[in-house]
């Protein structure tokens, strides 16, 4: 059949079929993932007033909007426009815009049906929100929600609303509040998703089904709307402050709490909610919070820009640990959590069993489903005798700090492994040339510096020593990458870049704790500054004889009459004792109050001083290439107060 006369767009392509059903494509140019871009926006404006008039004159029976690309359906606004558009001046209106097109797929008179696989995440779920019927891929690919708060926002498309009338309150706000991905599964338990299928190539079908049958989404019923209304919603808005306060201080990270505000005053009634986002949404996005977690994402997504390319991209099937210890035992477990076959070698098996074990609990966790976790199990095999060397693609030594051990260990594995493996040191603070001694060619040896928990923290130190080849380096990052961790890589030198920062910071609170001063205050002190967590509780998570071992190689011996050499002689490391400058019970310190102090925020920024200082020593040494790397590496491997934007940028901009 003729088509009708259309506007020309960039990002978007559209067509009717001989039933009359409109299939509008996303594929925004020249770019992995789709975004909701200023232009595709107002390209989708011109789209929709046309839409109107052919479902006007009987030509056009619904649309089905669908992705273009593999990586899925849409993954949000583009944020490399917040910067320009983070102005009183031209957002509110922007929005406005915004708004009102969404209002108008919503009024449509013919079903408006949104078919999804992959991503739909921000932006992108708020235009399915505002369509009629909503279907999705039920596969491991497909993630649906609103990670806006990772930014320091909150849905400003009309999302808070939309997604409380179709989840309920309870439900929508922990998702926009936490930034959680749901499987397409949950989200059609929560009402975002109304019929799910189990491939890409069924997502036309059902959506033809779906126009033609005049599908429309059903609201929340009515027994998950109750904590909205009346004076149950105050009550419910209390106890969210309390949940968030807990991990988003007010003034660290205004925008969860500025979403309980919106929810609290309007939550009864969803078009209210929707309308109020706009004034509530353009301080945040302004704000000094929203434009330093902008940078720290940008620079993440840098990170994921390296590694090798093209044809000559290494592929990772086989990893091979020496050492079954917390830490060998926990990025084998990883690596079998990422889909790797692992063999994990240590002297004898009541070595092996605890990593084991510790990596079932991983797996029974992050995997939910039986199939799964048995499958993750199986792909970690206990090796005694070290038969996994020799097929592994990377070999990964994981043992004690002891510089004479690391070498035999190494030099062994050369002797046995592939060829092409790469052959890496798990170090945390002795340089590589040191280890590298030993081997037949000291150019294979480069670090691979997990961080402790290694489930939890996403960076890895790529550490090159003067033997290596960009190339070996390139290879490193991208077996980082393909685990799903983050690589900055770092110059050869004592303590690297993360403990070279760090250790300044905890043995500078460990002498004031010495000294008398509480410890409870000191960790108190460092949170109210940003930190996750205290100095003191991070020396007993990172362990004690670590801590002690990686002094030593800065230089900075710990006294043989202080308190912490006395805890390291009788075994008290820690978190993985049970014991250390504190007591540990089911994974979490015992603390007692803190004592009262003027002014916490104020101590803590005294704490973390040696930390920025040394991270300008760090880049002035060329221990990392750029301030950039700087920021982020300390971001990633300490925690250190993202919402500042990094040591350097805090310190740029006064903060630190």
């Amino acid at each position: 059949m003729a088509q009708p006369q259309m506007p020309q767009t960039r990002n978007w392509r559209f067509e009717i079929d001989f039933e009359g059903l409109g299939w509008l494509t996303i594929d925004t140019p020249k770019a992995p993932v789709n975004t909701l871009s200023r232009e595709a926006i107002a390209e989708l404006e011109t789209l929709v007033l046309r839409f109107e008039d052919l479902i006007a004159s009987g030509e056009l029976l619904g649309v089905i909007l669908l992705s273009g690309k593999d990586s899925g359906f849409i993954a949000g606004a583009d944020v490399s426009e917040f910067d320009a558009m983070a102005d009183y001046a031209i957002l509110p209106g922007a929005l406005r815009r915004t708004h009102a097109l969404f209002d108008r797929i919503e009024h449509l008179k013919a079903p408006f049906v949104c078919a999804i696989h992959g991503f739909c995440l921000g932006g992108g779920l708020e235009l399915a929100l505002a369509s009629h019927y909503r279907i999705a891929v039920n596969n491991e690919q497909t993630r649906i929600g609103f990670p806006e708060v990772n930014l320091g926002l909150f849905p400003g498309f009309g999302g808070t609303g939309r997604s409380v009338r179709q989840a309920g309150p309870v439900d929508a706000m922990q998702i926009m509040l936490t930034g959680k991905l749901l499987r397409a599964g949950q989200a059609r338990t929560m009402g975002l998703v109304d019929r799910l299928v189990r491939h890409r190539d069924n997502l036309r079908w059902e959506a033809r089904k779906a126009v033609l049958g005049n599908k429309r989404s059903k609201a929340a019923p009515w027994t998950r709307t109750l904590g909205g209304l009346g004076p149950a919603r105050p009550y419910l808005a209390k106890r969210m402050r309390k949940e968030v306060g807990k991990k988003a201080r007010l003034e660290h990270y205004p925008a969860p709490h500025a979403l309980i505000d919106l929810f609290e005053m309007h939550g009864d009634d969803w078009r209210a909610m929707v309308k109020g986002e706009i004034d509530a949404f353009v301080p945040l996005m302004v704000s000094d919070t929203a434009t330093n977690l902008r940078r720290v994402f940008f620079l993440s997504e840098g990170l994921k820009k390296q590694g090798v390319k093209g044809s000559e991209k290494p592929v990772f099937r086989r990893v091979h640990v020496i050492g079954a210890g917390v830490m060998g035992g926990d990025i084998a477990a990883w690596c079998a959590l990422r889909g790797m076959g692992v063999t994990l070698q240590d002297l004898d098996m009541d070595r092996i069993k605890p990593a084991l074990d510790r990596a079932k609990s991983l797996f029974r966790k992050r995997l939910k489903k039986p199939v799964e976790v048995a499958s993750a199990i199986a792909r970690l095999e206990a090796d005694v005798g070290g038969k996994g060397l020799a097929r592994a693609d990377v070999v990964i030594e994981a043992v004690v700090e002891n510089l004479e051990i690391k070498r035999k260990i190494l030099a062994e594995a050369e002797a046995r492994a592939n060829s092409n493996a790469i052959l890496a040191t798990n170090t945390s603070s002795i340089e590589l040339e040191r280890i590298a001694e030993g081997l037949k060619n000291p150019s294979r040896l480069i670090g691979l510096h997990f961080f402790n928990p290694v489930a939890q923290l996403p960076l890895v130190e790529v550490i090159r020593s003067k033997f290596n080849t960009d190339l070996d380096i390139s290879r490193g990052a991208s077996f980082a990458l393909a685990i799903a961790k983050s690589p900055v890589v770092v110059k050869s030198a004592p303590g690297f870049l993360v403990n070279r920062v760090l250790m300044p910071y905890m043995l500078g609170a460990v002498e004031r704790l010495e000294k008398g001063e509480s410890k409870e205050l000191l960790d108190a002190a460092a949170v109210a500054f940003g930190m996750p967590m205290g100095p003191i509780e991070l020396m007993d998570t990172v362990g004690l004889d670590v801590g002690k071992s990686v002094a030593h190689e800065l230089g900075r011996e710990v006294p043989e009459n202080s308190r912490f050499a006395a805890l390291v002689a009788q075994g008290k490391l820690g978190r993985k004792s049970g014991e250390g400058f504190y007591k540990w019970e089911k994974g979490k310190a015992q603390k007692g109050d803190p004592p009262v102090h003027a002014d916490l925020a104020v101590l803590g920024r005294e704490l973390v001083k040696p930390l920025v200082d040394m991270t300008v020593v760090t880049v002035n040494e060329g221990v990392v290439v750029s301030a950039d790397l700087a920021d982020i590496g300390v971001i990633l491997g300490t925690g250190f107060a993202p919402f500042l934007g990094g040591p350097l940028k805090a310190r740029q901009d006064g903060k630190a």
